[in-house]
């Protein structure tokens, strides 16, 4: 009963989130204001977001099933997702001459431990996954929207990272793939690939991963795309935000 209250005490966090981020923008990237305490921005990203790579695997080490095939996967695409969003991604695309506030990297990374926290929590020691799991409906669907959202989110981060060489860093109307249709094709693969892992784990835990996905990045994408309205007049006007057609 206790991690039930504070998990429900985590996803009403995620709401004020939410409505605290439709009002003020995220302070990073072409979002950012001065600060007076600061780092670089790569080193800022991977201090951030590591925690939520090493801790899965130490979580695993510690309660997991090594012959648990559900374990082993959960654990191998957390972690995919997460080694690539902690160190693949910042070194490709991040620059640490910009800056990062350190209040800004001191809430994702207690973020991080919080959602490590609850997940493998749930997976590893309150449920008793069975290897036949793998099989079920859930979970086949579950995978191929994460691999989906993967997808996605590695194909727009590319064509940012190139268009931003091509420009010598300065900001400029992105084309092609999901850009044609949104303007955080990112986000939305994000938003795919936690659905996905909350379909695979069909727990609370995963759900509430999802609701705070949602509620962190969808003002971000909301803002984004005011911003490219707004310093572009050429920018296309069909373009939604993040989710085609609709937001």
């Amino acid at each position: 009963m206790v991690y039930y209250f504070f998990l429900g005490c985590w996803a009403l966090l995620g709401l004020t989130a939410f409505f605290y981020l439709m009002r003020q923008p995220a302070p990073y990237g072409k979002h950012i204001k001065y600060s007076k305490y600061s780092v670089g921005a790569r080193t800022g990203w991977i201090v951030m977001e590591s925690p939520a790579f090493y801790l899965m695997i130490i979580f695993f080490l510690l309660y997991g099933d090594s012959t648990n095939l559900i374990h082993v996967v959960l654990t191998f695409l957390y972690c995919l997702h997460y080694f690539n969003r902690s160190f693949v991604w910042p070194l490709r695309a991040q620059n640490n001459s910009k800056k990062m506030p350190v209040n800004v990297m001191a809430s994702a990374f207690s973020f991080n431990l919080i959602n490590v926290f609850f997940q493998g929590t749930w997976i590893f020691v309150l449920v008793d996954y069975s290897n036949e799991w793998i099989f079920s409906f859930y979970f086949a669907v579950g995978i191929i929207i994460f691999f989906i959202g993967m997808a996605v989110n590695v194909i727009a981060d590319e064509i940012m990272i190139s268009l931003k060489k091509k420009n010598n860093g300065q900001y400029s109307i992105p084309n092609g793939f999901l850009y044609s249709k949104v303007s955080c094709p990112n986000y939305l693969g994000e938003f795919l690939e936690w659905f996905g892992w909350a379909l695979m784990t069909m727990n609370l835990a995963g759900f509430v991963f999802f609701f705070w996905t949602l509620a962190n990045l969808l003002p971000r994408a909301i803002s984004n795309h005011k911003w490219l309205q707004t310093n572009f007049e050429e920018y296309p006007k069909e373009r939604k935000a993040v989710i085609p057609g609709i937001i």
